[in-house]
């Protein structure tokens, strides 16, 4: 039961790593970005090609491949995201569901359908016994940069001028505007560093998870279930839904593999029952 715990809180810190760019795009910029898949993918074959054809350690390739997606993004809510800030829901969502296609015909054409293997380093291999449990060390360290990555990002959100900034350029453009704060260069900003850690999360999921140019409709739905029952309103909802969603989701599989995923959407149902607009959202929130 202990190995079963720990292996899910590592799967439910990779959601939430894969899913918080869009749980900040849809819950602070009010954008429903479905392509987010996408840039995870992106990181994911990034690292493949940086450790595969020039050599690159798997380490090294993790801050290039959020740096890399981060600049994608940017570019892309340059150019194309930022047309629809104003669009409705609709609209967002058949954009970004034809950038996924166009994303997984480019990658299936230059890369080939086949599953691509990430080869990890010695030092990240094999598993270790605590008080009983079998810990695998790629899930530890796992769980060790994504609980970072957490507290940097609600830190930011809620203890910086950037993210007092980002909550003023959501509820009123014009308002923020007008007292001087660069709304178009915020979220542009924000955009970028929720894309940067998609592709961090593709990067290291990648051996996990699976990779191959199917990905962002393969997890589109569990990104989509983790902002859904965590809610939109804050990072600390989504985290908290993750961790749920990943230990019943490894607990089910291994003690009931005759129903498959069947027991996330099944916790899914039964907090939405409870708590129909997330875990930690108001009834009065967006």
């Amino acid at each position: 039961m202990l190995t079963i715990l720990f292996d899910g809180i590592a799967y439910g810190m990779l959601l939430f790593i894969l899913a918080c760019g869009l749980a900040v795009t849809l819950g602070l910029m009010n954008f429903v970005n479905l392509a987010h898949g996408a840039f995870a993918m992106a990181g994911g074959y990034i690292t493949v090609v940086l450790m595969g054809w020039y050599g690159v350690p798997f380490l090294l390739c993790l801050p290039i491949a959020f740096v890399s997606v981060a600049l994608i993004g940017a570019v892309l809510e340059r150019t194309l995201y930022r047309r629809l800030y104003d669009a409705s829901h609709l609209d967002q969502v058949l954009f970004s569901i034809g950038l996924v296609f166009m994303s997984i015909a480019a990658v299936d054409y230059v890369m080939g359908s086949r599953q691509q293997i990430i080869l990890l380093p010695d030092v990240l291999r094999g598993r270790f016994d605590l008080f009983g449990a079998e810990i695998g060390v790629y899930r530890l360290f796992i769980i060790l940069v994504c609980a970072a990555l957490t507290v940097a990002l609600q830190l930011a959100l809620t203890r910086t001028c950037f993210g007092s900034r980002l909550r003023a350029a959501v509820d009123d453009g014009r308002v923020a505007r007008g007292l001087g704060i660069p709304v178009g260069l915020v979220f542009s900003t924000t955009f970028a560093v929720g894309s940067g850690i998609a592709g961090l999360g593709g990067a290291m999921g990648g051996e996990i998870l699976g990779l191959d140019p199917s990905f962002p409709l393969k997890f589109m739905i569990y990104f989509l279930v983790v902002v859904t029952v965590g809610g939109t309103s804050s990072i600390t909802g989504p985290f908290l839904a993750a961790l749920i969603l990943g230990i019943a989701d490894v607990a089910g599989k291994y003690y009931m593999p005759e129903f498959g995923a069947f027991t996330i959407y099944a916790v899914t149902v039964a907090i939405l029952l409870v708590r129909p607009h997330g875990l930690l959202t108001r009834e009065a929130g967006r």
